[in-house]
């Protein structure tokens, strides 16, 4: 299915590029620990792969696979800027990867190139020591060694500004590369501990590509020096739009099943076409697509009858008479027009039958893609910059619905993801989800009327009318609650629409202290939540809160309210800010006369359906709680670098792959934007532009944790604060569809796992000509280079 996300894989990710219970008007919060729903890396199961695995013994040996792409590499060198899927996919198959991705997620040690790799020294510096695999050698002959780790680490240290490099992290951390007891030990030494270590030299590329800065730049953007894969780059052809991919003679491991692999760029609208058409044998697919496949394979026993879809296949039979008299009838002109329709029509017909006959030998793949869809909130300025607004929108959002929506129809579990840092299966994974709360419209109203946007503050004037409603009540002694009889202490609906100025916002660390604001709890023209000494407590309670999450989550677990049940998480509005009635929720909210309204961008390309109709259902989700929104719809091409990295936007769309690293990969996507010299913002990829200090820190002690469990806990107790920021709010891990020839094994939906090149081949009953072991199968072309 087309996304709009922003570029894929782990290249990307390094560019330079709570129910508050009351008790005498005190809060109880919970402590955001990632402890809050149970599931865990150790609970939660991925979804399974398909990729109609099978033995390397039944498969034919030889045959040509034509591999659909989104575009021919603009550069080989998967470091650099404009490195895209294309250029990793290349690189996975041509160069070495020291350690490969599992079914969970996990990064595993690659037989191929490592014989060992380990922490060997902790103390007083970190040293990992590398055994490579003795038969390891570059395509030229050359031994893969310790040159070529020491040339690839000068190249990204970032130390060299004459690379033009897009990622450095974790290469900033060494301090030396060393060769061990022979050239095939490589002893590299850390100046800061680094727990992604395994992250570093994949791909790793010859000394002849990182040596200099001239080779690095220029001559590898399209050509390499040397490989080391079971396949290498056989050419580029720019102008057929296609890289392919040739056997290895000098691979050392199990020799590729496939003869070659042509990587072919062929629009996503264009696909299903050149499926038909003998011209791919896979092809990732959108929704539509899949349905086309699926009903060719249904359609396999009709016996020639009409097929009942495609053109003209929901003609009622009354309309159908009518086309054929007119076709017939008298009046000369109507009745050649619509003979030249009914040509139209058949020849439509017989073109989708004869794709359709073509599609049977296909069959759609389909699992859950290591990538979630988010639904971003632009936190710089504007409404979303208050954090009462932005949990108000994450709590009147029903994700289960929207997940559902778009994985059902496919037959996918519909679990919405609970973090932002990894996903179902993967060690780090933990739901978090519960620290932000649920959905809940009254509380997400509540939480409106407590920044200030209430059904009444749309109408200018309104406000002050209700302002001063509830000040004349306050004089005549009428409404009052028991114990409130002279104190600001709760507001009623008509109150929460008065100004919030010398509000404390629950968790807001930008707010001032707690004594400041019982200073100002005594001025004339402030409303407060609560009298000053509970705002105290307010703050003592934060405070805790905050020492908890700081020491872990065995520390103190759940904050309780004295006098009260158990805290229960998620976001709220203090005590007293009630949501509007249901009948007033129909309208619009506002403030200072001004409607709540949000410009949601979506992307209006013919591949971004299901984005489209998701923002469709938020935008009415968000409608119920009185906040509007226009929908603007904007090119494809455009709309991630125009709109969302701009920051020219209220809502957005977008995707994040999975990371093995987190520590490493999510930390400048939630980094807490920072002025920059000549008065812009540096957001890094937080392109929601809501972060913390707190959640930076808890980043980088993760990134410097040698303890793996210590780490993993860092990394949660981070996505815990970042639910409770509400930049984004994580919607649905995107679906992963893969129409593939019906003989192929081994490829499809990967999920989790790096694709295995060298397995990937047709099975013996079903191999084309030309494949050795082929059985009577139908004859096919290879696609030459």
């Amino acid at each position: 299915m087309s996304q709009v996300e922003v570029p894929r894989g782990r290249t990307c990710s390094r560019r330079l590029r709570s129910v508050a219970l009351l008790t005498g008007g005190v809060l109880a919060l919970p402590t955001l620990s990632a402890c809050t729903a149970g599931d865990d890396g150790a609970s939660a199961r991925p979804p399974a792969q398909d990729i109609a695995a099978a033995g390397r013994g039944s498969l034919a040996d030889g045959g040509t696979v034509r591999w659909a792409v989104d575009s021919v590499p603009v550069t080989l060198n998967a470091f650099q800027a404009d490195a895209d899927a294309t250029t990793g996919r290349i690189a996975s198959a041509v160069l070495p990867a020291l350690f490969t991705m599992d079914e969970r997620g996990r990064p595993v040690r690659n037989p191929d190139f490592l014989e060992s790799a380990e922490v060997v020294e902790r103390e007083p510096q970190q040293v990992v020591l590398y055994k490579l695999n003795q038969q390891a050698v570059w395509s030229d002959g050359r031994e893969i060694g310790a040159p070529d780790f020491l040339a690839q680490w000068r190249a990204l240290s970032g130390k060299e500004s004459a690379y033009w490099t897009a990622r450095n992290a974790g290469y900033e951390r060494i301090e030396r590369i060393e060769r061990g007891d022979s050239d095939l030990e490589v002893k590299v030494t850390f100046a800061k501990p680094y727990a992604d270590w395994k992250a570093l030299f994949t791909p790793l590329y010859p000394k002849d590509v990182t040596a200099t800065p001239a080779a690095f730049n220029d001559a590898a953007r399209t050509r390499l020096a040397a490989t080391a894969g079971p396949f290498r780059i056989g050419g580029i052809d720019r102008k057929a739009k296609t890289t392919t991919l040739v056997r290895n003679p000098r691979w050392w491991g199990e020799r590729a099943k496939l003869e070659s692999l042509v990587l072919a760029a062929v629009p996503r609208a264009e696909r299903v076409a050149a499926l038909a058409a003998g011209e791919l044998d896979v092809a990732e697919v959108d929704r539509s697509a899949a349905d086309r496949i699926a009903y060719a394979a249904k359609d396999a026993g009709r016996g020639g009858r009409p097929l009942a879809h495609g053109p003209g296949a929901d003609l009622a039979p009354s309309a159908a008479l009518l086309s054929w008299a007119r076709a017939n009838g008298s009046d000369t002109s109507a009745a050649e027009a619509a003979r030249a329709t009914r040509e139209r029509t058949a020849a439509a017909r017989a073109a989708y039958a004869k794709e359709q006959s073509a599609l049977k030998g296909f069959r759609v793949r389909r699992s859950l893609e290591p990538a979630y869809t988010q639904l971003a909130m632009n936190g710089e300025s504007g409404p979303l910059a208050d954090r009462r607004v932005r949990q108000a929108v994450a709590r009147a959002i029903d994700r289960k619905e929207l997940a559902e929506s778009v994985l059902v129809p496919l037959g996918l579990p519909a679990d919405p993801p609970g973090s932002h840092v990894a996903l179902a299966g993967q060690p780090a994974y933990k739901d978090s989800s519960g620290v932000l709360g649920g959905l809940d419209t009254e509380q997400a109203q509540a939480l409106l009327a407590d920044a200030g946007w209430t059904p009444g503050g749309a109408v200018p004037g309104k406000q002050e009318e209700q302002a001063a409603g509830a000040e004349q009540e306050k004089a005549d002694g009428q409404g009052a609650e028991a114990g409130q009889s002279d104190k600001p202490g709760g507001r009623d609906a008509s109150d929460a629409a008065a100004s919030d100025e010398g509000l404390y916002i629950v968790g807001d660390d930008d707010k001032p202290a707690a004594d400041t604001r019982a200073r100002e709890a005594g001025r004339a023209d402030t409303r407060v939540l609560a009298p000053a000494p509970a705002a105290l407590l307010q703050s003592l309670a934060i405070r805790e809160q905050a020492r908890a999450v700081a020491a872990g989550p065995d520390a103190s677990g759940t904050t309780e309210a004295k006098g009260s049940g158990e805290g229960v998480s998620g976001a709220y509005a203090p005590r007293g800010t009630a949501a509007p009635s249901p009948a007033a929720a129909g309208g619009a909210v506002g403030k200072d006369g001004k409607p709540l309204t949000l410009r949601f961008v979506l992307p209006s390309g013919p591949g971004s359906e299901a984005l489209r109709s998701v923002g469709g259902r938020i935008s009415a989700m968000l409608e119920r709680i009185g906040i509007r929104t226009e929908i603007t719809k904007v090119a494809d091409e455009g709309y991630f670098t125009d709109h969302v990295a701009s920051g020219d936007y209220d809502l957005a769309l977008y995707s994040w792959p999975a990371s093995a690293y987190p520590a490493t990969d999510a930390r400048p996507i939630h980094a807490k934007p920072r002025p920059a010299s000549d008065g812009s913002l540096l957001v890094e990829q937080n392109y929601t532009r809501v972060g913390t200090d707190y959640i930076d820190q808890l980043f980088d002690q993760a990134a410097a944790e040698l303890d793996e469990d210590e780490a993993r806990d860092l990394i949660r107790r981070a996505d815990a604060r970042i639910w409770a920021a509400a930049g984004s709010v994580p919607l649905y891990q995107r679906p992963d569809l893969v129409a593939v020839k019906s003989s192929l094994a081994n490829i499809g939906a990967f999920g989790f796992e790096t694709p295995r090149y060298q397995d990937i081949g047709y099975r013996k009953d079903a191999a084309p000509e030309g494949a050795d072991g082929a059985e009577g199968a139908s004859g096919r072309e290879t696609a030459a280079g």
